[in-house]
């Protein structure tokens, strides 16, 4: 077996409303409805799928957790641009700009928190923002 990508993993959070709110808001992701009213983040070919806390779905993690997940995500946004877009939406950058390797090659990564405290990272690819 060859694994080729991922398609979606779960956020435990403490309220889907305010999640929704801030990864829509910061991040650009599309709040999608699926299921039976469930969840849902949207972006590229992927999605988190969101579980509150008590609410949970079968089957699940073994100890689902909110402000458990540390995350790297990939942007075409040059870095000075995510840098000034977090500021004008008050997300205070924890760290960064920093040079990283991602699973491709270098990358430039800012870390953030979300509303349930999992780290977040943005990163672009170095050689992708020198080819612009």
């Amino acid at each position: 077996m060859r694994i080729d990508r991922i398609d979606h993993l779960v956020l435990t959070v403490r309220s889907i409303e305010h999640t929704c709110a801030f990864y829509s808001r910061v991040l650009g992701m599309e709040v999608v409805t699926f299921g039976e009213g469930r969840k849902a983040l949207a972006f590229g070919n992927q999605k988190f799928n969101l579980h509150e806390v008590g609410k949970t779905f079968e089957p699940k993690a073994e100890s689902p957790t909110p402000g458990a997940i540390d995350i790297c995500l990939i942007t075409r946004t040059p870095m000075t641009d995510v840098v000034k877009h977090l500021g004008a939406v008050g997300v205070p950058i924890i760290e960064g700009p920093l040079r990283r390797t991602g699973a491709t090659g270098p990358i430039l990564s800012v870390y953030f928190r979300d509303p349930d405290a999992n780290l977040v990272e943005v990163s672009e690819y170095l050689d992708e923002a020198q080819a612009r």
